[in-house]
């Protein structure tokens, strides 16, 4: 399947054991780590995430300062309960439409980002998602390893790619945020991007969610994104998940119980300036 395919990447041992505490299924990882505070121009890098404090943001394996630099984000405002919801999505399974009553209900704004495979088999659901109040972001045509892409041509044609679709679909111009694939970047690709116009929207929160036919229980879902919520998250889902669908309603009124609020990836980039 796509969606598992995407997600089985060979890791360098330190970017592993970084994606470990945020990612894996089993007993989390926690390390202490330096902030690293430049991102390396030269190395592919996949990225990953150390969770220190229960509560409080990661770490990540670049500086929010040398991210920002290069029009990227991981997080949001640490200051604020604000949580920035986004799902990737590269084919459509049933499980999006009850994804969007949840955020319907709960007026939660959400990005969404999509491949060109969904944009040409789920056109409906795209028109819903914008009219809803949604950003649809752009995770390129066919979901390449973008990193092993230098030529700015090449790389441009798998953003405008989406957008062209995205227009033809909604007769409106595709959001510029930009998520790439299998989370691989280096610091051309983020320049490649900004010299676009994208912002590149990694995450801060995320958890196995993306096997079909291997999906968390509820209960497992709750343990990872219950007590790792933080001030400014940007939560990374699959709405090709069919346990995000049932427990997405429960799950975002435990949120606000424990004092957050949602927020666009819109009012996020507006902090920038």
């Amino acid at each position: 399947m796509l969606h598992q395919f995407w997600k089985r990447r060979t890791l360098p041992l330190v970017a592993l054991l970084l994606v470990l505490g945020a990612l894996a299924g089993g007993t989390a990882i926690y390390q202490t780590v330096s902030q690293p505070e430049t991102v390396a121009a030269a190395a592919t890098t996949d990225w990953g995430l150390s969770f220190q404090t229960e509560g409080q943001p990661p770490i990540g394996n670049a500086s929010p300062e040398a991210l920002r630099e290069l029009g990227a984000r991981f997080l949001g405002d640490p200051s604020q309960p604000v949580i920035y919801i986004t799902f990737d999505a590269g084919f459509e399974n049933g499980n999006t439409a009850p994804i969007l009553d949840a955020l319907k209900k709960h007026n939660a704004p959400a990005a969404f980002f999509l491949v060109g495979n969904y944009l040409d088999t789920a056109p409906e659901l795209v028109k819903r998602m914008v009219a809803e109040g949604h950003v649809v972001g752009n995770h390129t045509m066919t979901h390449p390893d973008m990193s092993k892409i230098s030529d700015l041509d090449a790389f441009r044609t798998e953003l405008t790619g989406l957008e062209d679709k995205f227009r033809e679909i909604t007769g409106e111009e595709l959001p510029k945020f930009y998520r790439p694939p299998q989370g691989k970047f280096s610091e051309e690709n983020l320049r490649q991007a900004q010299s676009l116009g994208y912002t590149t929207v990694f995450w801060s929160l995320a958890y196995v969610d993306w096997y079909a036919d291997r999906q968390p229980t509820p209960e497992q879902a709750f343990a990872k994104l219950i007590p790792r919520i933080h001030n400014g998250a940007i939560v990374l889902l699959h709405s090709t998940s069919a346990t995000n669908a049932a427990i997405l309603d429960e799950l975002l009124t435990r949120w606000e119980e424990a004092g957050y609020t949602f927020g666009s990836l819109t009012d996020l980039a507006l902090t920038d300036h």
